[in-house]
């Protein structure tokens, strides 16, 4: 038997791995935004209300950041 060469990293499963890292970060945005949502409306409706994304940016980064903080702790 001939002896198999290890599999190298095809175009194919590079574009898997980069399908699914944007499908994570897709879900934690729209995860932080559903909590903003709950815990802050405020924010949200003058952001959509004016039509600035910068306070709601500002919110969603600052969600994100308690909850990796959060999941830190534990680590």
């Amino acid at each position: 038997m001939a002896a198999r060469s290890p599999r190298q990293n095809s175009l194919g499963s590079l574009s898997f791995s980069l399908v699914g890292l944007v499908g994570v970060l897709a879900v934690v945005m729209a995860s932080a935004t559903i909590w903003l949502l709950l815990t802050d409306p405020v924010t949200v409706a003058e952001s959509v209300d004016s039509g600035e994304v910068s306070p709601l940016v500002r919110s969603l980064a600052g969600a994100i950041f308690d909850a990796l903080r959060g999941l830190l702790k534990y680590l």
